[in-house]
């Protein structure tokens, strides 16, 4: 079956996580990606937190599925050659360098658009031009405390808190994604390329909207009803952390099962919504509760709403997370387990929908990672290896036209 993206040719400059992700969501769309690498190291993350000896580590077999690798040392003017070729060639060109550094490689905007006007640039940044930290390095958790997430997740009465979501880097990753996409379809009318960036700072932010919002909220009425704080604590004047309250204006906790004592995820996130209510009263046994003037209303509940919660997590204690599940969902309550990467690993529906894949390669043998979270009715994305350091790099430069001999004066020159 031909894949959407296939015939979209992809320069892939990209290493550790942002790139890569977002290169390898359009390999798996059938994208023809090829990953350019230093020759003899490659991306850093091969050697990264390895569990096998001389064996690409599974930070990068997890982030570089469906693509091919071309070795290629750019600082030679063979190896500027073949990319000037490879450029002609492609549609879309990616790339996680610091500022400047594809101008210093001698492949400005400027140049890029005189080799292919067609051709798209998309580039992840720490920050957005202009913006005044834009020269500063930015990782994962940089981005997370830069972006707002840190300062708003976490308890009260703790420090700033990371989540163990990749918000900075697969995050952004997704988002360029979607940016370079738009500009092949933009291309489709104009006929022309263009530069397309996200940021990091941006992309975090993005996701921490709903943050934004009771900021300016908190500065309009001085108080967030639907976090613990409210109505005993204070506010001061920036959205404070929550813990593990909801943050659509849904009061939830993460409320402890039979086993909390010895196993450290015998826990249910349980939501309390207004319309759920009755059916939550009827699953706890408390009828009574439905019609009580002081439970009956989301505001009514709120000054006292960790009594509640104690009282579920007192019909929790004989029950497993799963069992509690089972007989909450059939009153239509939100709720789910809190799940180990053990159980999702494990998981027959993650397994059957292509979420979890088991992927065989050459080295490793057969390692799990991440399928697409994206599901189409006509098409079931296939995940194959990661490739090994330079295993493309002779189809590649045969297909753009060097000969055997061409590649082999290549190699002896260590250009590829």
């Amino acid at each position: 079956m031909t894949k959407p993206l296939e015939g979209v040719k992809i320069i892939d400059f990209t290493h550790v996580q942002a790139g890569p992700a977002c290169t390898q969501l359009l390999a798996w769309f059938g994208a023809d990606v090829i990953k350019v690498e230093r020759p003899g190291s490659g991306d850093v993350t091969r050697n990264q937190l390895r569990d096998i000896p001389d064996a690409d580590a599974l930070y990068f077999t997890m982030l570089n599925s469906n693509k091919k690798s071309l070795t290629l040392d750019t600082k030679k003017p063979e190896g500027k050659e073949v990319l000037e070729k490879l450029i002609r060639e492609s549609d879309v060109l990616v790339e996680n360098f610091g500022p400047g550094a594809l101008d210093r490689m001698g492949f400005s905007w400027e140049r890029l658009n005189e080799l292919n006007p067609k051709m798209i640039v998309a580039s992840v940044k720490g920050f957005s031009d202009g913006h005044h930290y834009d020269d500063l390095k930015v990782y994962e958790n940089v981005a997370q405390c830069a972006g707002g997430a840190a300062s708003t997740t976490g308890f009260w009465d703790g420090p700033p808190t990371i989540s163990a979501a990749a918000l900075g880097d697969s995050n952004t990753g997704m988002h360029l994604a979607i940016g370079i996409l738009t500009a092949l379809l933009g291309r489709d009318k104009t006929g022309k390329g263009q530069k397309v960036a996200v940021s990091m700072q941006d992309s975090v932010l993005n996701l921490c909207r709903v943050k934004l919002r009771d900021q300016q909220r908190l500065e309009r009425v001085g108080y967030l009803e639907e976090y613990p704080q409210y109505p005993h604590g204070e506010f001061s004047d920036v959205v404070p952390r929550g813990g593990n309250a909801g943050g659509g204006g849904q009061p939830g906790w993460v409320l402890k099962c039979k086993g909390w004592e010895t196993d450290p995820n015998a826990y249910i996130y349980f939501t309390i919504q207004g319309h759920a209510w009755e059916p939550i009263c009827k699953a706890l046994g408390k009828p009574e509760w439905i019609d009580d003037p002081a439970y009956k209303t989301a505001e009514a509940r709120q000054p006292h709403i960790f009594e509640i919660f104690g009282t579920i997590e007192a019909w929790l204690s004989d029950k497993t997370k799963f069992e509690a599940v089972d007989i909450l969902r059939k009153f239509d309550i939100p709720c789910a387990p809190v799940l180990t990467m053990k159980e999702l690993a494990n998981d027959p529906s993650l397994r059957a929908s292509g979420t979890i894949v088991e992927v065989p390669h050459k080295k490793r043998g057969s390692y799990l990672t991440v399928g697409s979270p994206i599901k189409f009715s006509d098409m079931k994305p296939e995940v194959t290896a990661s490739p090994l350091l330079g295993e493309h790099t002779d189809e590649v430069l045969a297909g753009l036209g060097y000969s055997k001999q061409d590649i082999f004066n290549l190699r002896e020159i260590k250009a590829v």
